[in-house]
Order: structure tokens, then C-alpha cells, then sequence
């Protein structure tokens, strides 16, 4: 039975970049070793490198004033590193989820941090529009997407403070104009690799401006300095990174990926919207394309386990929502065909059949 990976992270990849990564697991390069056992100053992965920051550059149209490094740690470790590196007297927080909460949490312990607005009161079912960022702050940090909630801001903000954006989710899935970000960072393993890397895109000349002392390790220009190579990186990973962003470029690049992203958002929502059984979670106007939340009806609470089970048997996997929010989740990452959606659509059209 063919299976359909909805899974929110670590998540889908696409089958010819899982398959190269498994080759290379069994012989890197054709040297005879293995990518998990190479040194990653061997010469023939420095390419690997170069060739991934080279992409990252070329498919988000990213300008020369800005560096692409990877790190470890995932994405919870710059929670810490952004306030380290850029907080020197107050920031500003946009409240939209879990993740932005506990980034904005690690940023208290730096200096003043403001909650422009918050979506916590309708558990974060919306995007706050009405805020004003405040001309003083450091820096002005969002969550795009908010994996566990189905929300995502699809629009680049215009502040007047450089904005920090966490894209974890997002990254690559539709194009996005870098000059208005001062530093975008995420975690690898929704969109682009298997768990283990992070990325990070920063503008060069905003580093270097805090007064306090910074730890080696937790200091970006310590790693645009030595080409992510300060200490050992995630070879694997990026070497799987490496692959998908090769496949992104080959299957038409950013503009392509949100137009099949739009394409599979429209057909399940269309089913959610449609429905006498399901229902949305997420605002209409906020609804996350990477992501998608839904319910069962007040009057049909009471079949949810018998749909996950049904669903299950179709082959669908890890759509069972996250407890903060219940019901389903559907993650349609760039990886996930529109026919893996198709399967879902029809799953759930035929147990309402059954059932409604």
C-alpha cells in the first residue's frame, strides 16, 4: 500500500534526494567511504558546501551583502543566538505560536522585549494585523508559519527595524524578497533535509554591534569567518540539503514550488470548506499552506478516532493534530505530490459517505 507522508517535521523529502543520500551513505563520490565516515575538511566536501550556500543564494535571489552559513543546534538554539548577537537594549516579538513564544521567552534574558501582539487569547488561530513595531528596537522578530496552529504570514513586512524571521517551515516554498529580513534562520527538517542542520541567512553589517561579550560558539561571525566549518558540521544533512536544493532548482525553483503549494492548499481547503463532517481551525485569511489544520464538527466529535483509523488504513501518516490544537493536521511540504493530497481528499470524502 503506497503511503502518504504528512508528517510536520522531520517530514517528506523528495524520493530522488533520499535516494542519492542513501548512495552516498554507502559510497561518497565514488572514493569508497561513506558520507557519515569522510572528514568534512576533505577536499571533496568542501564542494558540497559551496555548491548548498551557492544555491541558497541563487534561488531566494539572495545580494552579496548577506552570508549563508550552517550550523547545529536546530532552530531553538537561535532563539538564544539571535538576542545574543543583535539584542543590545530592547526588541520586539510577534506573538503568533509556540515556537514564537519560546523564542521570545530566551530573548527576555538579554534585555527589554516587547510583545508588539499577540493571537494567544483565540489560541493563535489568527495572524495579529494592528501592531506598531517600535522605531528603537533592535530588531523585530516573527514566526512565518506556525506548524502546530495552521497560520503563516505570506507577505515580506516592511519595518523600520531590521526584521529576524524564523522560516523553518516555509523556507523555499514561495519567493520572498531577503533585503527586507535582517537574518532568516530555520531549522532543515521540513523543507529542505533530515534533522540536524540549521540555516541561516544574515545581512553582514548588522553583526558586530553589541556591547556584551559573546561565546565563540554562539557568535555568527565566528561562523561566516571559517564557511560553517568552525567545528564539525552536520555532514549528512547538508549534504541532503545539498540534493533538494538541487531538485528545487530542476523542478522550475521558488515560483514553481508555490505554485504547486497553492495548487495542494486549494484542493484540501476546498474539501475542509465543503464538507459536512470537517472544519478548519486557522482564520481564513491567515491559513498556512505548509500546514493545514482541521476538525471534525461539534456533532461529529465523536467519530474522530474512527477517522484516523480509516485514514490509517488508506496509508495516510502523521495527520493526527497536535494536542494544543486536536483533530488533523496535513503537511503539504514542497516534497508532498498533489496526488498524496488527492488520496487525502478522497479518504476523507468516503468516510463522510459512510458516515455523515
Amino acid at each position: 500500500m503506497k503511503k502518504h507522508n504528512f508528517n510536520a517535521g522531520p517530514s517528506i523529502l523528495p524520493q530522488e534526494v533520499i535516494k542519492k543520500t542513501a548512495e552516498a551513505v554507502l559510497d561518497f563520490d565514488g572514493d569508497g567511504l561513506s558520507i557519515l565516515e569522510i572528514s568534512h575538511r576533505a577536499k571533496n566536501f568542501q564542494p558540497v558546501v559551496d555548491e548548498a550556500v551557492a544555491l541558497f543564494k541563487e534561488l531566494l535571489n539572495i545580494p552579496d551583502n548577506y552570508s549563508v552559513i550552517f550550523l547545529g543546534g536546530g532552530a531553538s538554539l537561535q532563539f538564544c543566538m539571535v538576542p545574543f548577537n543583535f539584542l543590545e537594549t530592547k526588541a520586539a516579538y510577534l506573538n503568533t505560536g509556540v515556537w514564537a513564544k519560546k523564542a521570545m521567552k530566551e530573548a527576555k534574558g538579554f534585555g527589554d522585549v516587547i510583545e508588539v501582539a499577540s493571537s494567544a487569547d483565540a489560541n493563535y488561530t489568527f495572524i495579529p494585523k494592528d501592531y506598531t513595531i517600535p522605531a528603537d528596537a533592535d530588531y523585530f522578530h516573527i514566526t512565518t508559519n506556525n506548524t502546530i496552529y495552521g497560520t503563516e504570514l505570506l507577505q515580506d513586512i516592511d519595518s523600520p527595524v531590521p526584521v529576524i524571521a524564523d522560516m523553518s517551515s516555509d523556507i523555499f516554498s514561495r519567493p520572498i524578497d531577503v533585503t527586507k529580513y535582517g537574518m532568516i534562520y530555520g531549522g532543515a527538517q521540513k523543507n529542505l533535509a533530515p534533522a540536524g542542520v540549521t540555516f541561516i541567512i544574515v545581512r553582514n553589517d548588522l553583526l558586530g554591534k553589541v556591547s556584551r561579550h559573546i561565546p565563540t560558539m554562539l557568535n555568527y561571525q565566528t561562523h561566516i569567518d571559517n564557511g560553517s566549518m568552525f567545528n564539525t558540521p552536520p555532514v549528512l544533512p547538508i549534504f541532503t540539503a545539498l540534493q533538494t536544493l538541487r531538485w528545487i532548482k530542476a523542478n522550475g525553483g521558488v515560483a514553481e514550488m508555490e505554485k504547486r503549494n497553492i495548487a495542494k492548499a486549494e484542493l484540501l481547503y476546498n474539501a475542509i470548506d465543503n464538507s459536512k463532517m470537517f472544519v478548519g481551525t486557522a482564520n481564513k485569511e491567515d491559513r498556512s499552506r505548509m500546514n493545514i489544520c482541521f476538525v471534525m464538527k461539534e456533532e461529529y466529535k465523536h467519530l474522530e478516532a474512527d477517522f484516523m483509523k480509516f485514514a490509517t488504513e488508506k496509508g495516510m501518516v502523521g495527520i493526527k493534530g497536535h494536542r494544543s490544537v486536536g483533530g488533523f493536521r496535513a503537511s503539504t511540504y514542497n516534497a508532498l505530490p498533489i496526488e498524496s493530497v488527492q488520496a487525502l481528499v478522497d479518504c476523507m470524502a468516503e468516510f463522510e459517505k459512510q458516515n455523515a
